[in-house]
């Protein structure tokens, strides 16, 4: 023990130096238990004559009555302190500075402990006790004390600004007693951590609902330190309050702001768009969020320029919702059905004033909502407990486009003026996106339009085949692509099958698609062979490659194009590929496999020749022509190779080519696909052998008349007899030019569809040509007539020779 005069270096006593003071222990009744030497020389009574006595009788008379009065107010704080008059042995009285707390031993019994001194001889100690105190008891910090059963010991004023009630009626209780709203069990899990481990917890946010404000939430920075004994066993944990809501909030709303740059956007779809701005907002900043847009911005038009007009109701489209709840309970439509206002409800305000709307309280019953409005708002946001909303306009690039509408619940604050300029700055990010996905909208229709435009119309029928197509474009974020399909009626009763791929998206594409469609369907009227017309298609790629430079043109380099042509009579496709895919021909057991044929360079890049197949075929088979975009996408089934996906999908029975063409799409086509996907389906179906009819015939004038007498004899059996004397005219013409300027073997066809035909095939590639002869020559008029009196004519070569052919209407 130090002495009690002992002074500190500079001849001052020390302050606040527990060494000078007396400890004394008392019983929970204020019976003497310990009186230490320290008392002895400050009272003068020896420790024989006071233990066990009553601490009171130790006072000066005042202050004994007063004992009781303090003890009390010991209890309710768990502690005391300040000036008291003993007594001392001599009679003497002597003022003495007093510290009273109450402790408890190893067994759970409580005591008190008495820290005195003589006040006269430490008045620095006094001091800066008041301070220490003050500072305490003051401080705008919340501060408390608890003791290793997590019972509050001792708590300052600021801490009962955060709920709980007064410091007094902490006392012996829990946190979770004190704050059941504040999710205690969290804040004594830290304490519980920090008094077995001994380390500081410092700056731990939490986040609740206090006792005092239960409907605000609030944000709190607590540090929590042990708190040892003299033995340096723990005896408790003290722990700071700093309230931080706003710096919270702050941060909060930079977070939302930050996530909606990155959410809102992801795509150029309007009512996706919509949604993502109705997802960002809840649940940080409303409990129900609705997202309206004007009808016409959905479909990519232009917003209204003026009042929605006199009408009483206003339709809005709903482009998203989203609540904190599951099924979005309080949503009175479903995304994308009309949503109907009065003409003076807030939305409609909000949309034609280009204002904000905010309401603290929102009163069900008022005029804002309509009760008659289909779906009964008025019931909705009383049953929902919807009590403060805001309604801010959706404008962007000087247009309203809409209106985004924020509720909270009852349990929820109402909306700030804060929370009204947050939802006004990331409304009018989401209002760029919502605007730059509208005009994409209207961009992607006309692109859409264009293309279908350009492709064959209406519905493809050929009594050779029987056709179906599928066709399906790239999401929003690749465009509309190039993608071509055409069928192409030749001469001979054949068909022409084309499907071809512009490389790039856009417009761009469409057009260079257009063009080459429209190239393709001028070849094929000179009755190229395949491997010609692609050879003829690449060269014009080429040439206007080369003239166009870095232009429009320039893309239709590195096409892909797929030509094949069928022959009912024989069951024989011819095909060639410049750089495209081969067909799949599915045979009528369902057997599938890819086409075994040469895949050329595309067009326009290497000027090398193509080469063309003959396949035959079986009727009722299948061939299935499409673009690379239906092997490109990871759809279902991804893990297996998408070519033997693509044969096992044409290889599954179906008599509907409609119905295949949507199954294939949908076993190998994801949802959302980054290039275009084009499948062309053809069943083939042979000419009954009754349907033609074909002679030899040798390099004999006399000849001449036979093939006439066959080819009316053939007309009868067909019942065509308005038909004979044009034939035997176009016979006569046709065989005699074959003798005369031909070589053999010479053979005649006649076929029966839904015109008549009539060919001449001889071994020569000299080609024929019409000559308008005068009145006087005496030759030259065979081709002349046949072009008057048929329907069509031409020439195609063979690998053989020549083809002269000519067509007769039926009617």
């Amino acid at each position: 023990m130090v002495d009690f005069e002992e002074h500190g270096h500079d001849g001052r006593q020390a302050p606040l130096d527990i060494a000078d003071a007396a400890l004394v222990l008392c019983d929970a009744r204020g019976r003497v238990e310990s009186w230490p030497d320290g008392a002895e020389r400050l009272f003068g009574h020896a420790a024989a004559d006071v233990v066990g006595r009553a601490a009171a009788s130790l006072l000066a008379p005042d202050d004994a009555a007063r004992l009781a009065e303090l003890a009390t107010e010991c209890r309710a704080h768990g502690g005391w302190s300040g000036t008291l008059t003993a007594r001392r042995k001599d009679g003497s009285l002597v003022d003495v500075t007093v510290q009273l707390a109450r402790v408890t031993d190893g067994d759970g019994t409580p005591h008190w402990l008495v820290v005195s001194a003589e006040a006269s001889s430490f008045p620095g100690w006094e001091i800066s006790r008041a301070v220490l105190e003050k500072l305490l008891m003051q401080t705008p910090v919340g501060m408390a004390v608890v003791d290793t059963d997590l019972r509050f010991v001792w708590s300052n004023l600021a801490l009962e600004r955060f709920g709980g009630g007064p410091a007094q009626e902490r006392i012996g209780r829990r946190l979770a007693e004190v704050q059941p709203g504040l999710d205690a069990e969290a804040l004594e899990a830290q304490m519980q951590r920090v008094l077995e481990s001994g380390e500081p917890v410092l700056g731990y946010e939490h986040i609740g609902r206090p006792q005092s404000e239960p409907r605000y939430e609030r944000a709190h920075a607590m540090s929590f330190v042990r708190l040892d004994g003299v033995n340096g066993r723990p005896i408790g944990v003290c722990y700071t309050v700093l309230d931080i809501t706003e710096r919270y909030r702050n941060r909060q709303r930079l977070t939302l702001l930050d996530r909606a740059g990155t959410a809102i956007g992801q795509s150029l779809d309007v009512l996706r768009t919509a949604q993502e701005l109705a997802d960002v907002a809840v649940p940080d900043l409303a409990d129900f969020v609705t997202v309206d847009l004007l009808d016409s911005v959905i479909r990519g038009g232009d917003p209204l320029t003026g009042p929605p007009g006199d009408t009483d109701r206003v339709a809005l489209r709903r482009g998203g919702q989203q609540s904190a709840r599951p099924g979005v309970p309080e949503a009175v439509v479903e995304v994308g059905d009309l949503a109907s206002y009065h003409s003076w409800s807030p939305p409609i305000r909000a949309l034609v004033d280009g204002k904000s709307w905010r309401v603290e309280w929102l009163d069900p019953q008022g005029p804002e909502w309509a009760a008659d409005i289909p779906g009964g708002r008025r019931r909705l946001l009383r049953e929902q407990g919807l009590h403060t909303a805001m309604v801010v306009p959706i404008r962007a690039r000087g247009t309203t486009m809409g209106v985004t509408s924020f509720f909270r619940r009852a349990r929820s604050e109402p909306f700030s003026p804060d929370d009204l300029r947050l939802a006004e700055e990331f409304v009018a990010r989401a209002a760029v996106c919502l605007d730059n996905a509208r005009r994409y909208t209207r961009e992607r229709a006309a692109a859409l339009t264009l293309q279908r435009s350009l492709l064959p119309q209406g519905v493809l029928e050929h009594s050779a085949l029987t056709l179906a197509t599928s066709y399906r474009p790239a999401d929003e974020l690749a465009g509309v692509g190039g993608d071509w399909y055409d069928v192409i009626p030749l001469s001979g009763a054949r068909l022409a099958l084309v499907v071809g791929e512009v490389r790039g998206h856009g417009i761009g594409a469409i057009a260079t698609m257009g063009r080459l469609r429209t190239a393709v369907q001028t070849l094929a009227a000179l009755d190229l062979r395949p491997e010609e017309l692609l050879a003829r298609l690449d060269d014009l790629v080429s040439r206007v490659s080369e003239e166009g430079g870095q232009g429009a043109d320039a893309g239709a380099v590195g096409t892909s194009c797929l030509y094949a042509v069928y022959d009912p009579v024989g069951r024989c496709f011819t095909m060639a590929s410049a750089g495209h895919p081969p067909p799949v021909i599915v045979a009528p057991d369902g057997t599938a496999a890819f086409a075994e044929l040469p895949v050329g360079p595309q067009l326009g890049v290497s000027g090398l020749p193509f080469e063309a197949v003959e396949v035959t075929v079986k009727e009722d088979s299948v061939l299935a022509l499409y673009t690379d975009g239906l092997l490109a996408g990871a759809g279902p089934g991804a893990g297996e190779p998408a070519k033997d996906r693509l044969l096992h999908a044409l290889a599954a029975p179906d008599d509907s080519l409609d119905a295949l063409g949507e199954a294939v799409l949908g076993a190998l086509v994801p949802r959302r696909q980054h290039d275009d996907v084009t499948l062309l389906l053809a069943r083939t179906r042979g000419l009954a052998p009754d349907r033609f009819a074909s002679w030899e015939l040798t390099a004999d004038p006399a000849l001449v008349g036979r093939a006439r007498e066959m080819a009316a004899q053939q007309l009868t059996e067909w019942d065509l007899p308005a038909l004979t004397f044009t034939t035997e005219l176009v016979v006569s013409e046709l065989v005699t030019n074959a003798i005369r300027y031909g070589s053999g073997p010479i053979r005649l066809r006649l076929i029966l569809e839904h015109t008549l035909i009539c060919e001449v095939c001889d071994g020569s590639s000299t080609s024929p040509y019409l000559r308008h002869p005068r009145t006087t020559d005496e030759g030259g008029r065979g081709l002349f007539l046949i072009s008057q009196f048929t329907h069509r004519w031409g020439t195609r070569y063979t690998t053989d020779g020549k083809v002269i052919w000519a067509e007769q209407l039926l009617t």
